[in-house]
């Protein structure tokens, strides 16, 4: 009677109180859960909006430093940020090579490819920079577009072996990672040889120099970790396949140069100096600029920095063999070669910023002093060899590299003439190119045979004669012209007078 009088027992509410009370719980637990997925997502729209807050603080920070002391209305700001783009590319493609070719091999197999990526890919650079410097003297009403060339370039290159990478196919890599290496040699000819043309009023050029290499030093400290990092976790050809989008963004940097960058006839002269009526490179029928053409200044400051290159090149190699190799308890290997490369880039900041400083008007002297001083460090880093020893002479390198690199672009830019100019940096990219790679090979060598203290010995002595040499030919040059100079001062006083 009370099941036909209520509902039937199949259509009967369940439960009763107690479902109610659950009911109520399920509605409260679901929105609870509503609650905090609502507050997740209010966590991550505000850190969206401080992250993009703090990416426009530091573009606007990053803006100012470039643009400022009038380098955003000469062109020099643009510049500065497009070579700061480049170094970050050229730093991620350096990362995901050293990962195929050194650390992911034993010592024994990571010698052999590293010595024939030296030879096949970067020895063969003497063979095309003949060709580089008179191509880009010739292209002096189109810099601007030979800037972007050289980074598209690289981006499709950089596609091409990263797909050789993950089949292992050498015959497609190596070609690739020449192409890579020419067209990264020829951004920084073009580079060179535009700076005076945006050089602003009141900045010398070693000041301009420092500036742009600071940026790119920076740019490339702040890659370097990250593109280690990424390959780690997407593999070295993925970070081969990102390498397009960042010298793609170059490429939109440097379509923004001034258009006076592209016009051979207009802007300000390069900063004269004391002996720029004496060097000043005269326009030849072969472009192809040697030491003996470009006079004794351009050319000692040259030959010094190839010593410099040399010796930054078998520390490079010498020194990352060594500390895989050799124990530095309680320091594990990684660990050390992380060290190495924190102390080179912190030199490489530091040199930058002493030639910015120093706002050098004598960049000879530097270059010199540079020297010096690196091949003093050397030897005391010989004579107490151990981690912290290497780590203060990788710092030296650096340092020394750096300065004398910034000082020989100011003696270049100063003294060579603009129609030749970027022919002359050829020379010089040539030059420190073979020495830096002969230096690479010598480390390579004497890894396997010399421990560091005899190693980094004979590296200083070679370094000290070198000095030697190239301060007696200094004297032995300023001493001729200093009496060519009184020779022609006696023959107008002795001149007898007419009429």
């Amino acid at each position: 009677m009370s099941e036909s009088a209520g509902h039937p027992a199949g259509d009967r509410p369940h439960g009763g109180p107690g479902a109610a009370r659950a009911g109520a719980g399920h509605t409260s637990a679901t929105n609870a859960a509503d609650s905090g997925e609502t507050r997740v997502f209010g966590r991550m729209r505000r850190g969206g909006r401080a992250f993009r807050g703090g990416f426009r603080r530091i573009g606007r920070i990053t803006r100012r430093a470039t643009h400022a002391q009038g380098a955003g209305r000469s062109g020099l700001g643009a510049l500065i940020e497009a070579a700061a783009v480049n170094s970050a590319g050229d730093a991620m493609v350096a990362v995901a090579l050293a990962g195929t070719l050194f650390f992911n091999l034993d010592v024994n197999q990571a010698r052999g490819q590293v010595a024939l990526y030296l030879l096949v890919t970067m020895a063969p650079f003497a063979l095309v920079a003949p060709l580089i410097g008179p191509a880009l003297d010739r292209m002096r009403h189109v810099r601007r577009y030979a800037l972007a060339g050289t980074m598209a370039g690289r981006g499709v290159l950089c596609w091409a072996m990263a797909g050789a990478v993950l089949h292992g196919d050498q015959v497609t890599f190596l070609p690739a990672a020449f192409g890579v290496l020419v067209l990264s040699k020829a951004f920084g000819v073009l580079k060179s040889a535009v700076t005076p043309r945006v050089l602003p009023e009141g900045i010398t050029l070693v000041t301009a120099n420092a500036r742009v290499s600071f940026a790119g030093l920076l740019a490339a400290a702040v890659a370097a970790p990250v593109g280690a990092g990424l390959s780690l976790l997407i593999g070295a050809d993925w970070l081969l396949r990102l390498a397009p989008v960042v010298f793609g963004l170059g490429v939109v940097l440097v379509l923004r140069l001034p258009a006076h960058v592209d016009d051979p006839d207009s802007g300000k002269p390069p900063v004269e100096g004391p002996l720029a009526g004496v060097e000043r490179a005269k326009t030849v029928r072969g472009r192809w600029r040697t030491l003996h053409k470009v006079g004794p200044v351009v050319a000692e400051a040259m030959q010094a920095n190839a010593v410099l290159r040399a010796f930054s090149g078998f520390l490079i190699i010498y020194l990352a063999f060594v500390l895989r190799q050799e124990k530095f308890e309680p320091v594990p290997h990684n660990v050390a070669l992380g060290l190495l490369a924190a102390c080179a880039g912190a030199g490489g900041l530091a040199g930058t910023a002493l030639g910015a400083w120093m706002k050098a008007r004598a960049p000879q002297f530097i270059v010199y002093a540079t020297l010096g001083f690196v091949t003093a460090v050397a030897a005391v880093s010989a004579a107490l060899f151990g981690l912290w020893a290497a780590l203060a002479v990788a710092f030296a390198g650096a340092v020394g590299q750096t300065l004398g690199k910034l000082s020989l672009d100011a003696v270049v830019q100063r003294e060579i003439g603009e129609e030749v100019r970027s022919s002359t940096f050829a020379v010089s990219e040539t030059l420190h190119q073979l020495v830096w790679v002969a230096g690479g090979l010598l480390g390579l060598a004497m890894s396997m045979v010399a421990d560091g203290r005899v190693a980094l010995m004979l590296v200083a002595a070679v370094m000290a004669v070198a000095l030697t040499l190239l301060l007696v030919r200094h004297s032995g040059v300023r001493h001729r012209g200093t009496r060519r100079s009184g020779t022609r001062r006696a023959g107008r006083r002795r001149r007898p007078r007419t009429g």
